[in-house]
């Protein structure tokens, strides 16, 4: 990732359908539809919210040293108990942070897991939220962290879960304008420095000229910074706080 990808101070764009000075639907906006318990789709957004955060929550429990099966438990238990909106959830947020919010609901929960021990039981024994535990695990054997704190882990965790998703919907977008080779060849661009991007070989394969591909990767680029800024603003409940979070993202890479 470049020092570029984030130095842009362009303004949040609003969602579809809303006003251009809006600030877009917030993580908090969504915790707090549902907690309302009135309405189908803001629990069904929540629980893809909690599918999203779910790795990076496993892996805070893994580094603290929980067995992989103690740490599924404990994970599934946790999304069991935010999802019935149990009191613990109504700790106060730090600064507007969803992530940061996230993280201590958990550690209050671990500090009270005997009294959470039976939390999937409540749900008749259903997983509240659905992921592959052997790809989970897996995938946390292969990430270095060492020599990383629970809380690193969880942020870094978040931070890559983060810039995957952005890349999912420039992918998504890509494809929606039928650019998918241009987006296979040029997706490269946005981890590597500019200068090493081969202009030439990318320009012969896609029958453009260098001139060309320069610009599409310019464009590119100006998305994907965007679509990142939007993501980081729905993380924090004020606009105020969006640059401070992509300090943060950064941080944690």
């Amino acid at each position: 990732m470049t020092a570029d990808m984030h130095t842009s101070d362009r303004t949040t764009s609003p969602r579809p359908g809303e006003g251009g000075d809006a600030f877009p639907v917030t993580h908090w906006s969504i915790v707090r539809a549902a907690g309302q318990g009135d309405s189908r789709q803001s629990a069904r957004a929540l629980e893809e919210l909690c599918r999203t955060y779910w790795f990076p929550l496993y892996a805070y429990v893994r580094r603290r040293g929980y067995s992989a099966h103690d740490a599924q438990d404990m994970t599934q238990g946790f999304f069991a108990a935010f999802l019935a909106r149990d009191p613990f959830v109504d700790l106060e947020p730090e600064r507007g942070k969803f992530r940061a919010f996230l993280l201590a609901c958990l550690k209050h929960y671990i500090s009270n897991a005997r009294d959470h021990a039976r939390a999937l039981k409540r749900g008749g024994g259903q997983a509240p939220v659905s992921w592959d535990t052997v790809e989970a695990e897996e995938r946390f054997v292969r990430t270095p962290c060492e020599d990383l704190t629970p809380d690193r882990v969880y942020e870094r965790q978040w931070a890559l879960a983060l810039l995957d998703h952005v890349l999912t919907r420039l992918e998504a977008e890509m494809r929606a304008k039928d650019k998918m080779q241009l987006f296979d060849c040029l997706k490269g661009c946005l981890t590597i420095d500019r200068s090493s991007l081969p202009y030439a070989d990318v320009a012969r394969q896609l029958d453009m000229t260098e001139g060309a591909v320069k610009v599409a990767v310019h464009r590119l680029r100006g998305r994907y910074r965007e679509l990142l800024r939007e993501e980081i603003a729905h993380t924090v409940d004020s606009p105020e706080l969006v640059n401070d979070e992509l300090q943060a993202l950064f941080a944690a890479l």
